[in-house]
C-alpha cells in the first residue's frame, strides 16, 4: 500500500456551522486588513498576522506557495454574512508520505474562543484524514504563544518536541518552534471530541 496521499491538495470550499473555509484570493485583502485591524494582531510578535500595508504581500506569498505546491491557503468567511473573520492554511504539504500541517492560522479578535476555530479544525482535519488520506498532520508555534500551544494541545494533538534556534520573528528575534502532530489513528478520538466541543461554545 502506498504511503502517498490518496489525493491531489487542491482548492477547496468546507463549510460548517458558522463558517466556510474558502480558496484566499486578492479579493479578500480588505477583508483580511479588516479582521486583523480587530486587536490590531500585527502587534503580537510571535504570530504571523500582516500588518495593513502587508496584507496583499502577504496573500500574494500564500499564493505563491500554492502555486509551488507545498501550501493551500484558505479565507474564514462568516457563513451568514460573508464577512472575512481571519485566515489558514494546510502548509508543508508532503505528499509522498501523506504528510501535511495546518498553519497561518488567525482569526478577529471578537470571534477568538468562539466555535470558529473548533469549526475550522474540524474542517480541515477530515478534510485532511477521510479525504486527502493524510496519514499526519502537524502544527508549529512559537514557544512563547502559549495561548496557540493551548488551542493545539486542545485538539488532542501530541507535542513532538522543541526545534530551538529555528526561525526569525519579525522583529529579528529568532525563535523555538514546538512542534505537535495528529496520526490518522487518533483522528477518530479527536474527531469525537471535537463535535463534543462544539455543543459546548458559544457560536
Amino acid at each position: 500500500m502506498s504511503a502517498a496521499l490518496r489525493r491531489p491538495v487542491e482548492p477547496v470550499t468546507l463549510a460548517a456551522g458558522p463558517i466556510r473555509l474558502v480558496p484566499l484570493t486578492l479579493d479578500h485583502v480588505p477583508g483580511l486588513q479588516a479582521a486583523a485591524a480587530d486587536g490590531e494582531l500585527w502587534q503580537l510578535r510571535f504570530t504571523s498576522v500582516p500588518e495593513p500595508a502587508q496584507t496583499r504581500a502577504y496573500v500574494e506569498a500564500a499564493l505563491a506557495g500554492q502555486a509551488a505546491g507545498h501550501r493551500l491557503p484558505f479565507a474564514v468567511l462568516d457563513a451568514a454574512t460573508g464577512e472575512v473573520l481571519g485566515s489558514t492554511s494546510y502548509h508543508d504539504i508532503v505528499p509522498a508520505i501523506a504528510r501535511l500541517e495546518i498553519g497561518y492560522t488567525w482569526y478577529a479578535a471578537r470571534v477568538q474562543r468562539t466555535a470558529v476555530n473548533t469549526t475550522a479544525k474540524l474542517l480541515l482535519l477530515t478534510h485532511a484524514f477521510e479525504t486527502l488520506g493524510a496519514a499526519l498532520v502537524g502544527w508549529r508555534t512559537d514557544n512563547f504563544n502559549h495561548a496557540s500551544q493551548r488551542a493545539i494541545e486542545r485538539l488532542g494533538a501530541k507535542r513532538d518536541g522543541v526545534l530551538r534556534h529555528h526561525a526569525l520573528r519579525r522583529d529579528g528575534t529568532v525563535r523555538d518552534t514546538v512542534m505537535y502532530s495528529l496520526t490518522a489513528g487518533e483522528w477518530p478520538e479527536v474527531k469525537a471530541h471535537l463535535n463534543w466541543q462544539l455543543t459546548r461554545q458559544r457560536p
